[in-house]
């Protein structure tokens, strides 16, 4: 594994780190971790690298990975840097020959990713998005039971994304320091809440229901006093076969940590999952008492199973949620080293399709914002 970005200070370069190397399958052996050359060096004397393969910059990490023998080159590259870089450090990559695991959003725009997924499939490597709330056992559980039909006719989804940490802007003197990057259109796009974590409530409905979203409509609000983009959003949703949803995710819902939830409802039962109690997933049905089921035991289906490490109450979160993307990924990446990739029965992580429909919600519900909520067809 090489990494670009996620040097000292960066929290979620520690994240995926620690994620790649919990199943003792993966190994740091290279990277460009700030655009810092000096940043970059001792990030990677933290890291323990050799530092001839610790770089100045991604185009020079792409280029010298790419000369080494087979059995030396890095296998995959996983790119932690900002926003509007997630295109040109992938492509950079792929056209290096080189694998690549990206954070989310996959891109800056809609345009550039629906021109970068061209790009992939053409490649033949493989390309995985983080979308690491896929990855929790008992929201694959989900999933099974409505690819299963055990809910009866989906009616609907209810996915919410609720943050309070940004409420603390409205009792500083200067509300400007909760800004940071993610403000910066030309460094995040053209929303920062949708974006940021609405994004990830809509991935989760689509990826447990199967549903693609027909059309949207949108209200953001920008809450807090200086800022330019959106800390606080509400959509409606139509989905396929005449389902109805809501997504709503805020910064500004005080009090809330990060409290994304998911709720599917059909005409047999429905399920709901909570992440901050991700271990449990609470099934209803229409004429029995609510079920409670719990990861590792032994009535969870294979899909959850097979991304359980621990057994029942021992409980498995965050980092093993993120650590199940990179698992299931390597197992792409290490068909497609060994000249097997794709597998016909496909793999079970978020992948470059995942991340066009998700620059379609993020710009389909800024666009249904700025004309008065009106219902606005993805352009996917």
């Amino acid at each position: 594994m090489g990494m670009v970005g996620g040097g000292r200070g960066a929290f979620i370069g520690a994240v995926h780190r620690m994620a790649a190397n919990l199943d003792g399958k993966i190994e740091l052996v290279a990277g460009c971790f700030s655009s810092d050359p000096e940043k970059s060096k001792l990030s990677g004397e933290d890291f323990f690298l050799d530092p001839s393969r610790v770089y100045t910059s991604y185009e020079e990490m792409a280029e010298k990975e790419a000369a080494l023998p087979a059995d030396k080159r890095i296998d995959f590259v996983s790119i932690v840097v900002r926003n509007n870089l997630h295109v040109p450090v992938a492509k950079a990559f792929l056209k290096a020959g080189i694998n690549v695991i990206c954070d989310k959003p996959m891109a800056l725009s809609l345009a550039e990713a629906k021109e970068f997924a061209e790009i992939v499939k053409s490649s033949g490597k493989v390309f995985a998005l983080t979308h690491n709330y896929t990855g929790y056992p008992m929201v694959k559980e989900a999933r099974a039971m409505v690819k299963a039909g055990k809910l009866g006719r989906l009616l609907k989804v209810v996915a919410e994304y609720p943050q309070g940490y940004a409420s603390s802007a409205f009792k500083e003197a200067a509300p400007s320091k909760i800004a940071n990057w993610r403000m910066d259109p030309n460094v995040s796009g053209v929303s920062n809440c949708m974006g940021d974590i609405g994004s990830h409530a809509e991935n989760l409905a689509r990826y447990i229901t199967g549903l693609e979203i027909e059309e949207l409509a949108a209200e953001l609000t920008t809450f807090i006093p200086g800022r330019s983009l959106d800390d606080d959003g509400n959509v409606l949703v139509r989905y396929q076969n005449g389902v109805k949803g809501i997504i709503y995710a805020s910064q500004v819902s005080t009090g809330d940590e990060n409290n994304l939830n998911i709720r599917v409802y059909g005409t047999e039962g429905s399920i709901e999952w909570h992440q901050e109690h991700p271990n449990e997933l609470v099934v209803k049905f229409l004429d029995k008492p609510r079920e409670i089921w719990r990861r590792g035991n032994s009535y969870n289906g294979p899909e959850a199973s097979a991304f359980t490490r621990l057994p029942f109450g021992h409980p498995e979160a965050f980092i093993e949620a993120f650590a199940n993307v990179y698992l299931a990924a390597s197992e792409a990446i290490r068909d497609e080293l060994a000249g097997k990739f794709p597998r016909p029965e496909g793999y079970d992580f978020p992948n470059v399709d995942d991340g066009v429909a998700g620059m379609a919600f993020i710009e389909a519900t800024v666009a249904s914002a700025k004309n008065n909520a009106a219902w606005t067809k993805p352009g996917h």
